[in-house]
């Protein structure tokens, strides 16, 4: 048995091409001892060292066998026992039939290499059901592993250890592969390569549960490629991803279909029945986090007499207090707490400083100015958040905070004294100055507003165009409105008032006439705090033009009044014209509406406003037509005002007069021109992103066409009217436009209309 030992030895030596010298050095045995082992004069050797040599050799596990056999004289080789390690899911289990699906699409789509799966929470940290899922499709699969299936906690995120070493963790993987204790090689890496010798060639599937990083993760990956490994990870673990060809899974936040799922499988459909709003506000509250989900379901649990009411009211008041516990894998702050001990400092300054930024989301341009770092740093620390599983980033490449986690960040970090207001005036700064020159692109004749210099840190956006402008509005949209809030709020009026005189023009343009009057309603609020009458002037007037457009004329009329009383207090005659002409739109009373405009007129004229003299000239020519002068005074005062606006090129404004010009035209009988007019307003209002404004202008252009018998284009027009219409809540003037769809039905021969 000694020379059937020793000739293996030599024989495998040669075989992987090795001198006794190098086998000698890659295993830790001697030269000494390597080449007594091959001459036979060295009997009995350690089984330490013979299993060293064999995972220097990189041995199959039936070569390791039959070399152990030979040293020890054993005839059969070692039964290895299967390992079934997984340990039960935690039940019960909803929805994910995505994430499952991908997962099973992984595992049938896999072909030579081994399938690597990395499983990892976007919108989350710990608590969003990551091994949760991973142990639940284990299950379901565990007849496709059977030579078994491994499993271990690397404690990565642990409340009361330090992350495993690699190294504990392919001794445990050894000890369940029925490797004798004193089969074990003493050096980690000869560890690990036994360990990858024996799981060669065998249908295994790894369950790498709660990872640090892919240093933790490298040495328990098998060798061989029929092995299917699963690692849950609040990091996404990029170089598992690029150096090992793993697949990356995002788990995100429970769907508010399958929270109430969840809650129904923990406390029953009878008592979920009962309480359907209180349901409804738990599953809000929780956003779809299964860990915050599964705390309350504990609580509603062992306080069956407890209304489920009271308990959304604790929650709503004291979210972090009622997911606490004193147990830590029942406890979010405390979950949430471990990703955050993983951060640098940086890291968690920047983290604390995301959660008061206003509005749901936030851009790297937002977010640059509110740490005050340059745009290449920030990225590299969002991405860094975002690798924590802390932050999720949209395809948009905007950045998000879960809720819960947003209340957890708020008191996770101290900051030091001054940085949050600073950082609060910073982000302010950024989109109060970037709104401001957007406005400016809407309208460059627009009377400008004067902005205090942007706080040293902040960069506000240049944007190049009108385009540009009415897409980051868009993007913006909540965040600016949550801005004016917390400016208020902070009492940082003068800011509040002006977010409001930036987003007027957008608001017009959109239609978003609620989110109008509610920013209009804050500015007058915060100017009235100022010692600024010019600001409590605008602030009523636009107002009062809020208000109209709503319908609500006598809130309106208040408005303006107010604004009209203190501009007279002020003695200025442009404040007093800007009263007059917003007046004039409020009116139900055409004939008190010409009398404003006229009065508006009068008061431009000499002030060297010229497209202020513009808008008053058309709008003494609108109200004219209304009042059936559909000549004369009306076109006169239209064309003027044409001819002040093309001069100044000023498009709005000509947009606006080329409407009013194709209402006189309709009216006249001349419904040709008319249509021309109004074709080259749409032209224009398209070129401004104006939405709100083409409704109105698409509506009236219908008409003309009918009264010429061509109803294919007035059904066409009226249908764009009718979509825009609806698509901006106007139901009144869509409901207008059915009526006149419904009359060009081949049944009815008349249409009417303006």
């Amino acid at each position: 048995m000694a020379d059937d030992f020793a000739r293996a030895v030599r024989r495998l030596r040669l075989r992987a091409g090795l001198t006794q010298e190098t086998l000698a050095e890659r295993s830790g045995v001697s030269v000494s001892t390597i080449r007594g082992l091959e001459t036979g004069r060295r009997h009995n050797p350690q089984l330490a060292s013979v299993r060293q040599l064999a995972a220097a050799l990189e041995l199959q596990p039936a070569e390791q066998d039959e070399l152990l056999a030979a040293a020890t004289g054993a005839t059969e080789p070692p039964v290895i026992p299967v390992p079934r390690q997984l340990p039960a899911p935690p039940a019960p289990f909803v929805g994910r039939y995505y994430e499952l699906d991908r997962l099973d699409t992984t595992l049938r789509s896999r072909s030579g290499a081994a399938a690597t799966v990395v499983i990892s929470a976007i919108a989350g940290a710990g608590g969003v059901g990551k091994s949760w899922l991973a142990l639940h499709w284990a299950h379901r699969h565990a007849d496709r592993f059977p030579d078994g299936q491994l499993f271990v906690d690397l404690r990565g995120f642990s409340p009361d250890s330090d992350p495993m070493d690699p190294a504990v963790a392919v001794r445990g993987f050894l000890d369940a592969l029925g490797v004798e204790p004193d089969r074990i090689p003493a050096a980690p890496h000869a560890q690990a390569a036994l360990f990858r010798s024996l799981v060669a060639d065998k249908r295994m599937l790894l369950v790498l549960d709660n990872a640090a990083d892919t240093a933790q993760i490298t040495p328990l990956l098998p060798g061989g490629d029929t092995c299917t490994v699963v690692v849950t990870s609040r990091n996404r673990m990029p170089g598992l991803i690029t150096g090992h060809g793993a697949h990356h899974l995002a788990v995100n936040t429970l769907t508010g279909t399958e929270a109430r799922t969840l809650l129904a499988a923990r406390l029953g459909t009878a008592r979920i029945g009962t309480e359907p709003a209180a349901v409804d506000e738990l599953v809000r509250l929780c956003g779809g986090f299964p860990l915050a989900l599964s705390i309350i379901a504990g609580r509603a649990h062992t306080h069956p007499h407890l209304p489920l009411a009271d308990l959304a009211d604790e929650l709503r008041e004291d979210a972090l207090g009622v997911l606490d516990d004193a147990d830590p894998a029942a406890s979010l702050p405390t979950v949430l707490s471990l990703s955050r001990r993983a951060l640098s400092d940086e890291e968690a300054e920047v983290f604390t400083l995301l959660a008061i930024a206003p509005g749901p989301d936030i851009s790297p341009a937002a977010a640059s100015s509110l740490t005050g770092l340059s745009r290449s740093r920030t990225r590299s620390l969002l991405r860094q958040l975002e690798q924590a599983s802390l932050i999720g980033q949209d395809t948009a490449g905007r950045y998000r905070m879960h809720d819960l986690i947003r209340r957890y960040a708020t008191t996770a970090h101290e900051l030091p004294d001054g940085t949050h207001t600073t950082a609060l005036r910073r982000v302010l700064d950024f989109y109060t100055h970037t709104a401001h020159g957007a406005a400016q692109l809407l309208d460059p004749h627009r009377e400008p507003i004067e902005l205090s210099p942007p706080a040293s840190g902040c960069s506000p956006q240049v944007l190049p165009d009108i385009p540009a402008a009415m897409d980051w509005f868009g993007a913006e949209h909540r965040n600016l409105l949550a801005a004016q809030r917390t400016a208020a709020a902070h009492a940082l009026h003068r800011t509040a008032w002006q977010l409001a005189w930036t987003l007027n023009d957008f608001h017009y343009r959109r239609g978003h006439r609620h989110d109008q009057l509610a920013v209009w309603q804050i500015a007058v609020g915060s100017a009235n705090r100022l010692p600024d009458p010019s600001a409590q002037i605008l602030a009523h007037r636009l107002l009062g033009r809020a208000h109209v457009v709503l319908r609500d004329h006598q809130k309106a009329i208040d408005a303006l009044n107010q604004a009209l009383a203190l501009s007279e207090q002020q003695n200025d005659r442009a404040l007093q014209a800007q009263a007059h002409y917003t007046l004039a739109s409020i009116w139900p009373d055409r004939q008190h509406a010409l009398e404003h405009a006229k009065r508006a007129l009068d008061l431009y004229r000499g002030l060297g406003q010229p497209i202020s003299e513009a808008n008053a000239l058309n709008a003494v020519g609108w109200y004219a037509a209304l009042l059936g002068d559909h000549d004369g005074t009306a076109r006169e005062h239209c064309q003027a005002a044409l001819a002040l606006y093309q001069h100044h090129q000023d498009l709005a404004g000509q947009a606006q007069t080329l409407d009013s010009l194709g209402y006189i035209d309709h009216h006249n009988g001349r419904h040709q021109d008319a249509i021309q007019h109004y074709l080259q307003a749409i032209s224009l209002y398209h070129r401004l992103d104006n939405t709100y404004e083409a409704a109105d202008t698409l509506d009236r252009l219908g008409h003309p066409y009918a009264a010429l018998g061509d109803h294919e284009q007035a059904r066409a027009v009226w249908q764009k009217a009718y979509d825009l219409y609806r698509q901006q809540g106007r139901d009144q003037e869509a409901e207008q436009v059915e009526r006149q769809l419904d009359r060009l039905r081949p049944d009815r021969s008349h249409v009417d209309g303006p």
